[in-house]
């Protein structure tokens, strides 16, 4: 069994969802957000977020982090602060010595409903049918974080084709050819 934390990423609210896979199978272990005062100078909210997600790694000891890449907002700012969120948490990651998956919100919304435009309601109600629960995870940036989970985890459990060329196709079927 493998577990996978997700987190989608912000200063002022951090989603996140564990999620735990079992062959083909996934369940969910936890999931909500981890808070910060938007009052509070920029360095206190992102070692909030920080201890927060150390916090996480230390109570379940996932495999891997599963976090939503930066999107590019209009407002500048917007995108350089959840940069910055998005650094402690990978830091968090990476001191714990685990596996980091970067998926870009679109890709995660492909994976998890089959568009990549895909509205929150949309993602809330897919996640809430794949892991069967009664309702979706409340508040929304937590099902965004359980959505970046299942991302990883539907990821990881796709097959890969090896890459052929025609004239390795061409060769195998004269093979089969002649049996």
């Amino acid at each position: 069994m493998k577990l996978v934390l997700g987190i989608d990423p912000g200063t002022a609210v951090s989603g996140f969802g564990v999620v735990a896979l079992d062959g083909r199978v996934t369940t969910l272990v936890e999931c909500g957000v981890i808070r910060t005062n938007a009052r509070d100078p920029l360095p206190q909210r992102l070692h909030e977020v920080h201890q927060g997600v150390v916090e996480l790694i230390a109570r379940h000891r996932p495999d891997t982090i599963s976090i939503e890449d930066v999107f590019y907002a209009k407002n500048v700012r917007t995108t350089v602060v959840l940069g910055h969120a998005r650094g402690v948490i990978l830091l968090a990651g990476q001191q714990a010595g685990l596996g980091i998956r970067e998926y870009p919100p679109a890709e995660i919304k492909k994976t998890i409903t089959g568009r990549g435009s895909a509205t929150k309601e949309q993602v809330q109600f897919m996640v809430t049918r794949l892991l069967r629960l009664k309702s979706a995870p409340r508040p929304a940036d937590a099902a965004d974080g359980v959505a970046a989970a299942l991302c990883a985890c539907m990821s990881a459990s796709l097959p890969t084709m090896p890459e052929l060329s025609l004239s390795t196709l061409l060769a195998k079927a004269a093979q089969e050819k002649r049996r």
